[in-house]
């Protein structure tokens, strides 16, 4: 939930703070206040829960196998908490921005439904490429995954808003009562973050679930 709050409140608020003042971050520094913030709380919260910070993420790993059925409505539920609650604090600092920072579709939905799919499907795929059972490993996974969240994110943000992220989309969308698409930016990720399995066992055989990660509780 903290990772989750931490996510949308920096990611969504840097969203904000470029329309309203002038467009000061940029296309640029949008993506890689996302991409940074990725990167810190994984460094701050992986060794706790992984830092899925990310539905898609957390379903990715069960289909994986790294992940426990028990855990998994109670990560997810986290996950959407925290993002709601970073949009409500986010509507109280900004409540005359119309989104507060959450995605929006610039193109056509078949295109959008592309283009979410693609990019969660190379999030996850390096997610799992990078990681032991649902916990990233070595000191430079969170560059890792936070460089493939800006990448995807200076290609995808002007498209779909490259949520990515069921929470991320969700939170402000609640916040602002603006759900316009939410049903693609709900699904559309977890299709791309399950197809990142059989592509990870492709690439790294049996390297990509180790014996270890099987039935991991936490």
């Amino acid at each position: 939930m903290m990772g989750t709050f931490i996510l949308v409140f920096t990611g969504c608020g840097a969203v904000i703070v470029n329309d309203l003042y002038g467009g000061v971050l940029g296309h640029l520094g949008i993506n890689i206040v996302f991409g940074l913030v990725v990167m810190a709380v994984v460094y701050s919260l992986g060794n706790v829960s992984g830092a899925h910070i990310n539905p898609a993420v957390t379903i990715g790993f069960y289909v994986a196998k790294r992940f426990p059925a028990s855990l998994l409505l109670p990560y997810i539920a986290s996950q959407f908490v925290g993002a709601i609650l970073a949009g409500l604090v986010l509507n109280a600092l900004f409540p005359t921005h119309p989104n507060l920072g959450g995605t929006a579709l610039a193109v056509p939905v078949g295109t959008g439904i592309a283009i979410e799919i693609l990019l969660t499907f190379i999030l996850m795929y390096v997610i799992l490429n990078v990681s032991t059972g649902h916990k990233e490993k070595g000191i430079m996974a969170g560059v890792a995954v936070g460089g493939v969240v800006t990448l995807n994110a200076l290609v995808g943000g002007p498209l779909t808003g490259a949520a990515m992220n069921p929470a991320r989309a969700l939170g402000p969308a609640v916040a602002s009562m603006n759900f316009d698409h939410m049903w693609l930016y709900m699904t559309m990720p977890v299709v791309g973050a399950v197809l990142a399995w059989p592509a990870c066992r492709w690439t790294q055989g049996p390297d990509c679930q180790p014996p270890a990660a099987i039935g991991e509780g936490s």
